[in-house]
């Protein structure tokens, strides 16, 4: 379990990534709409931190996802430097750094989801919490999906920028395939490490009590 200090050194780097992110963005709807997951995550998480805290390295997945989201609102997913670098690198015909995000979108919700469903005991490890976790993942990632879909039909030309399709008619589809693949990534790399780090908190609560 993080504890206080580590939580509050968390939210302070984060506050300091959010200032960089808000002076002079290159489109000011953009990077409020980019960043809006992260004004609704961090109080969720501060609030729950004592009846719900969730283990030490979720957290710390959590806060590079909310930077990864913060970098793309100041520049727009198309403008990333890192995501030109990946181009020239790899020769890539488009900017990428909006596919890490979607990779993200399906890694860092896997461990959070996984989480919750074994310590809610909503179900047991093995094959079903695998598929239930992919299946909450997916179901996030079209909802966002949909998301954008609406702020393209009430925004128009100026929801471009959030869009960041570059061109590509596949955008969506390829978006929730990569939200798919980080969410299996998640389950098939990290399973035996989180579930040592849920005992851990479980131990540690029981000394508390």
């Amino acid at each position: 379990m993080a504890s206080n200090r580590e939580l509050l050194v968390l939210c302070c780097l984060l506050a300091g990534v959010t200032a960089w992110s808000w002076l002079d963005p290159y489109d000011r709807l953009t990077w409020w709409l980019e960043s809006l997951p992260v004004f609704i995550g961090l109080p969720v998480l501060w609030l729950s931190r004592k009846p719900f805290p969730l283990t030490r390295w979720v957290y710390y997945f959590l806060f590079a996802h909310a930077v990864l989201l913060l970098v793309g609102a100041h520049y727009t997913y198309a403008r990333v430097p890192l995501g030109f670098w990946m181009q020239d690198w790899f020769d890539f015909s488009r900017n990428n750094y909006d596919r890490l995000g979607h990779i993200a979108q399906g890694f860092v919700p896997a461990l959070v989801a996984r989480e919750i469903f074994i310590r809610r005991q909503i179900v047991k490890p093995g094959r079903w919490l695998f598929f239930l976790v992919l299946c909450f993942c997916l179901a996030f990632s079209a909802f966002y999906e949909l998301i954008e879909w609406w702020a393209a039909v009430l925004g128009g030309d100026g929801s471009i920028e959030f869009l960041g399709v570059q061109g590509d008619v596949w955008d969506a589809q390829w978006d929730m395939l990569l939200a798919l693949l980080g969410a299996i990534a998640a389950q098939v790399l990290l399973p035996r490490w989180q579930d040592r780090q849920i005992q851990q908190l479980r131990v540690n609560s029981d000394k508390d009590k």
